[in-house]
């Protein structure tokens, strides 16, 4: 009979971190959480906040990473157990996937709380030295940046005015909206959520141009720069 040899402190360690390993290499969500994870840690850093708002940072962002990985975990142990389709499988997979959901809602809505106040003050002067032009302008940016887009387009030979080839049309429009809300807005609180609720909705459709395979990321990546670009050079050159 062939005894099991308890596993060392050390072992379990190597065993925890074989584990979070795996989830970085193999789940291109948590990878995300990690660099998101890092960008907030320095931009704490850089920031100041006080002692009791970086703890606040500290336990959101391991409530995401402990989710994700859990969620990885369900979704591993579901698939070994069943090699066909079960409701219920689904159904815990969709559980597990709802838990990373709230997690990442919850962080984002502390971030947001902790850093907005350190932001949106500095970001205002910055905008209101950018520029300081009338609405009318933010169709004209639109427009400038389709005519650009497909410009562009037509120059590479790839894809049509509206699905597919470099740059990604709905990226440049989308984040041309972005900018131009963000330079149109007054000076005063709002600026700064309004601001981020519009950035976010570009991410958003920039997201769904890569997920579709519609575009690579550097054709999304092209497109967002090209019209937030073009929008600011405009607003600045005719304010």
């Amino acid at each position: 009979m062939i005894s099991r040899r308890t596993p060392s402190i050390v072992d379990s360690f190597n065993y925890a971190f074989e584990g979070i390993i795996h989830v970085l290499r193999t789940q291109r969500n948590m990878r995300i959480h990690f660099f998101a994870a890092a960008v907030v840690l320095v931009a704490a850093v850089l920031l100041g906040v006080t002692r009791l708002e970086l703890i606040t940072l500290f336990l959101s962002i391991g409530f995401v990473l402990v989710t994700e990985m859990i969620n990885t975990a369900v979704e591993g142990a579901i698939d070994v157990s069943t090699t066909s389709f079960d409701p219920n499988a689904k159904l815990a997979k969709d559980i597990a996937a709802g838990a990373v959901l709230i997690a990442t809602v919850t962080a984002v809505a502390i971030g947001y709380l902790v850093f907005a106040n350190k932001i949106a003050e500095p970001s205002t002067r910055v905008l209101d030295r950018l520029a300081n032009a009338p609405a009318s302008l933010t169709l004209v940016a639109l427009v400038l940046t389709t005519i650009l887009v497909i410009a562009a387009k037509a120059l590479t030979g790839r894809g049509t005015p509206l699905r597919g080839g470099l740059p990604s049309g709905h990226a440049g429009v989308a984040f041309a909206g972005w900018m131009a809300i963000t330079l149109i807005l007054d000076g005063g609180r709002q600026r700064f959520l309004v601001s981020s609720v519009a950035l976010i909705l570009a991410f958003l459709v920039a997201q769904t141009r890569i997920e579709s395979g519609v575009h690579s990321s550097a054709e999304v990546v092209y497109g967002g720069l090209l019209g937030a670009l073009v929008t600011l050079v405009l607003f600045q050159v005719l304010s």
